[in-house]
């Protein structure tokens, strides 16, 4: 195989696959970046446009790919303070500080763990998806701490995005919720979408409409007037634990969004100056995309929550 600036030129090597497998295994590109470059027309099969993706083809048949220059991110790098846990050249495991959002938007336009990274990873990042950004394959609230995995190569990215789709990574949440959940373990399932009347908000819906949810809690320990929990996500939709946990009556305390903490707790929540949700990504466990290994990571309750867990024993 040879390249010529932007020109991946080669052989297909192995008979009778599929066209988009057997030009990632020729051209050490992404499944999923040869079929969008395949939608851009810049795919040739022995000197003609291909566009099939699911073609069958011979070996030896000769193909050339113009893979664009990536564009520039809109984001800038910015040197901003990353606690890794992990990092080889395909991956990145962070723990994220509750506070930090974690892709630019209207409001915060910088400041974000994509400016940290853009700076942290400089010259290590592919053009995932033709921008040459860090591959944010899944998020976590601004106000939530904990571990986020990302990418940094088009093969990671194609195969983290595989694994949360096919829901096998393991992800466990901690989180403090208003009450005593009876029973003390339990499934909660439910679908989850935009809420029709708050657009800022998810809601619980009806099957068809929304998102299928899964959540498994279990009590780790009876506090006053509240509990810790363990959530272990079966799915991964847009404020799962807190929409479930506060569908059964025990939303997080801190929240302000979909729940009222009691009175008495407020108390407590004002004098330790504790302003956000109480949860944090726990755990979080996948198959490396690349070297094939179980990975698993694991971090510790922040400062603030121990804080609050601690006034709650008392």
């Amino acid at each position: 195989m040879g390249v010529n600036a932007n020109i991946i030129e080669g052989l297909v090597g192995e008979p009778g696959g599929r066209l988009d497998k057997a030009l990632a295994d020729a051209s050490g590109l992404s499944r999923e970046r040869v079929k969008a470059l395949m939608g851009e027309g810049r795919v040739s099969l022995a000197g003609k446009p291909a566009a099939q993706a699911s073609l069958k083809v011979e070996p030896g048949t000769p193909f050339a790919i113009e893979v664009p220059e990536a564009v520039a991110a809109e984001a800038i790098a910015q040197d901003i303070p990353l606690n890794v846990v992990f990092e080889d050249e395909y991956l990145i495991v962070v723990d994220k500080p509750a506070g930090l959002v974690v892709h630019p938007a209207a409001g915060n336009l910088d400041g974000t763990l994509v400016n940290a990274l853009l700076h942290h990873c400089r010259g290590q990042l592919s053009g995932i998806g033709g921008v040459a950004r860090p591959g944010i394959v899944h998020r976590i609230d601004k106000d939530t701490s904990g571990l986020l995995v990302v990418a940094k190569t088009d093969k990671a990215h194609e195969g983290l995005a595989v694994q949360f789709a096919d829901h096998s990574i393991v992800r466990a949440y901690l989180a403090v919720v208003g009450g005593r959940p009876m029973p003390m373990a339990r499934t909660v399932t439910g679908a989850i979408a935009r809420s029709p009347h708050d657009r800022k908000k998810m809601a619980l819906v009806e099957d068809g409409r929304g998102k299928h949810a899964v959540t498994h809690f279990r009590t780790v320990e009876a506090l006053k007037g509240a509990t810790l929990v363990e959530c272990r996500l079966e799915t991964g939709r847009t404020h799962q634990v807190r929409v479930h946990m506060a569908s059964i009556g025990h939303a997080l305390l801190g929240d302000p969004v979909y729940g009222r903490t009691p009175s008495s707790l407020r108390a407590i929540l004002s004098g330790l100056d504790f302003s956000r949700q109480a949860l944090h990504a726990a755990e979080l466990g996948f198959v490396h995309p690349v070297t094939g290994k179980n990975v698993h990571f694991a971090s510790p309750l922040p400062d603030d929550m121990r804080t609050l867990i601690d006034e709650l024993r008392h």
